[in-house]
């Protein structure tokens, strides 16, 4: 007896097409100059049946799921939406704006009453904003950035940041090869702690104060 639902039946009838259209869009490419890196996603379970990783990685040339928050699947529906010729965003900042990423400046008698990124239904901004609420979750520097932010910012506002930064490393990647390699959590902590004292000292100069170190010492 077949238990094989009607919805079951056209989702493998979908992956079918899907994986046809790859093949016959990757006879014409060449192989890869670099091999298939290891795995970075777990498997996703909406993912389609065929290896969509080694299709991809023939088609655009690189692996674009080695972006923390992107995988397979995601780089398949992002690709479906954008396509692999990122030549025709001039930059980057012409990409974010295609995204509707670039604030929506409001300016009234020569000041600026409002910022705020405008609404959208761009399918592919919506799957970059549910890669970042899920790299919220990681201990990567994306994953620090985010949670930092949402602490002082809200929620939003941090979704909306951590979405600009996984388009400019899509955009990077599929446009230029992805070299972008995520330092950690722990790398980005101690960059912001930087960056803190750095300000710290200039605030502090500027009002004719220095900042001193305090050591602890040690309780015998």
């Amino acid at each position: 007896m077949n238990s094989t639902t009607p919805n079951q039946t056209k989702l493998a009838e979908c992956d079918h097409e899907i994986e046809t259209c790859l093949r016959l869009l990757n006879e014409s490419r060449p192989e890869p100059a670099d091999p298939l890196p290891p795995v970075r996603h777990a498997p996703n379970r909406n993912e389609p049946a065929f290896d969509v990783r080694e299709r991809l990685h023939r088609f655009i040339g690189a692996d674009l799921s080695q972006i923390r928050g992107i995988g397979p699947y995601t780089v398949l529906r992002l690709v479906a939406e954008c396509g692999d010729d990122m030549t025709k965003w001039p930059t980057v900042k012409h990409f974010t704006s295609w995204l509707t990423l670039a604030p929506g400046n409001k300016i009234s008698g020569g000041k600026l009453r409002s910022s705020k990124t405008r609404r959208s239904s761009n399918r592919a901004a919506t799957l970059l904003r549910i890669a970042a609420v899920n790299i919220g979750r990681t201990t990567t520097a994306l994953g620090a950035f985010y949670r930092r932010l949402a602490a002082r910012t809200g929620k939003a506002k941090a979704v909306t940041a951590t979405v600009r930064k996984l388009a400019v490393l899509f955009y990077n990647a599929l446009r230029f090869g992805p070299q972008y390699q995520d330092p950690g959590a722990d790398y980005y902590e101690a960059r912001h702690k930087q960056r803190v004292l750095h300000n710290l000292r200039r605030r502090a100069e500027h009002l004719g104060y220095s900042l001193v170190e305090t050591v602890e010492q040690g309780v015998s």
